[in-house]
């Protein structure tokens, strides 16, 4: 009957072809289909690689880095003298190794006469100055003394090292400030004279001169340990002058005619 479809006699031996290459196909189609899946995982695996090349790469993660190692706990004032806390007690006397400074944090006033505006005079003649207006909600101030006469500091001699960590400091009482009090928009620092002198010397930041060290981890701008006025790598020296010296200025205060205190600003250099 076999010949009546193929036109060819069956044989004995053409008879038990079919029972002999039915596990060959079984075993030709198990290996296309192990193929398959082995083209399958090879693409899933060679995806996942381009994923860890491009993520390594770009610099990319899942996780973000948090922009310093401490961060305040509490809120309103209490959050801006936690911060002077915290900061002032990491710098310390190369002479005797106690604290540099206290950092007192107050809303702008001099002798509890409130400080409404600053002006920064334009050293070109003929410019007209440049003037904040100071409230209680967009402004902070800091005094930093060091326990001798007038706030200068008590233990040590001045040097440009020393004047260097100062600054230092208040750029780092600035920036934890801009960063998590968030309506702080203009912070003067009153900086320790030296000593016989009287306190003449501020540094004046606002925050829109921060935008870039803001939004990038603390330790990329400065190092995350806190060095003596001797061991600030040159480096990080360089960053603190470019930060803080034009921000420097001589004060003195004026009495507007309603009898608030107006700080006036000239250029220190």
């Amino acid at each position: 009957m076999a010949s009546d479809v193929t036109g060819v006699q069956a044989t004995p031996e053409a008879q038990e072809a079919p029972k002999m290459s039915r596990p060959r196909r079984l075993r030709s189609k198990l290996a296309a289909r192990f193929v398959i899946v082995y083209l399958i995982l090879g693409t899933a695996l060679g995806a996942a690689i381009v994923g860890v090349v491009l993520l390594t790469g770009t610099g990319k993660t899942h996780e973000t880095t948090a922009w310093s190692q401490w961060e305040p706990t509490k809120d309103g004032q209490a959050r801006v003298s936690q911060i002077a806390a915290h900061i002032s007690k990491e710098y310390r006397n190369a002479t005797g190794g106690g604290q540099l400074l206290d950092v007192i944090a107050k809303a702008p006033a001099v002798q509890d006469v409130p400080i409404k505006a600053v002006a920064v005079r334009n050293p070109t003649s003929g410019d007209a100055d440049e003037v904040s207006l100071f409230d209680d909600n967009n402004s902070l101030m800091f005094v930093l003394c060091g326990g001798g006469q007038a706030c200068s500091i008590a233990k040590g001699k001045a040097t440009i090292e020393r004047g260097r960590l100062v600054r230092r400091e208040t750029l780092e009482l600035a920036l934890y400030t801009f960063k998590y009090v968030g309506n702080v928009n203009y912070i003067v620092a009153f900086m320790p004279p030296k000593k016989g002198d009287t306190p003449q010397y501020v540094v004046y930041f606002h925050r829109a001169d921060f935008q870039k060290e803001l939004s990038r981890p603390l330790a990329e701008t400065i190092g995350a340990k806190t060095p003596l006025a001797s061991k600030i790598a040159p480096k990080e020296a360089t960053t603190i002058d470019r930060l803080t010296d034009p921000h420097m200025f001589k004060f003195t205060l004026q009495q507007a005619q309603q009898g608030d205190a107006i700080l006036v600003l000239d250029p220190a250099v």
